[in-house]
């Protein structure tokens, strides 16, 4: 595939990059409305929580994944029902360490092979974010596309390193009130 374009609006780094470390399968029943870097006064960044919010669902589909995915994750640690429409499931990356500072500076092609290798593997391989994420992961190969693109000398994205800005820390801070937030003990 061809870059062709950029990107022009924000989009959520937390889904493109974090998103996929969870290991949850594409075409599961169920993907996060939306995902969080932090959550209000709850979390920081500095927490390395991973928010996802799911809308509620009651079919048996939604209900298994739930059950068998979600409340089962290994790195689950929070889960709240926020209302009666979406619920709050909180991951830790503590133990990334300086690949989260990575993540949530925008130092995306600093993460180690690892990473970036189960992030990859998450898209689909012939569809059209594949190749906008594997440049933001692998800049040094895009370089003479996006100073194409942005009509910039290719010196400057040698200098900035990075082809996909930073994470927007207010657009991916959740800003929810729940009456009573508290930490649930999940039960087998």
């Amino acid at each position: 595939m061809v870059i062709n374009a950029l990107y022009g609006k924000y989009f959520q780094k937390s889904k493109i990059f974090i998103y996929p470390l969870l290991g949850i399968k594409r075409g599961a029943p169920a993907i996060p409305t939306e995902t969080y870097l932090s959550w209000g006064k709850n979390y920081s960044t500095e927490d390395m929580k991973f928010i996802c919010v799911y809308e509620n669902r009651k079919d048996i589909e939604y209900l298994k994944f739930e059950k068998d995915v979600l409340l089962s994750h290994t790195r689950l640690c929070d889960y709240v029902k926020a209302d009666g429409k979406t619920s709050v499931f909180t991951f830790d990356f503590s133990d990334l360490g300086i690949e989260w500072i990575n993540l949530i500076t925008g130092n995306y092609s600093k993460l180690n092979m690892n990473l970036k290798r189960k992030i990859l593997d998450y898209f689909d391989k012939h569809g059209g974010n594949y190749v906008y994420v594997y440049s933001y992961l692998f800049p040094e190969k895009w370089y003479d596309r996006y100073a194409e693109l942005l009509d910039v000398p290719i010196s400057l994205l040698n200098s900035v390193g990075e082809l996909c800005d930073k994470p927007d820390l207010e657009k991916e801070n959740l800003q929810i009130s729940v009456a009573d937030l508290q930490n649930l003990e999940i039960i087998d």
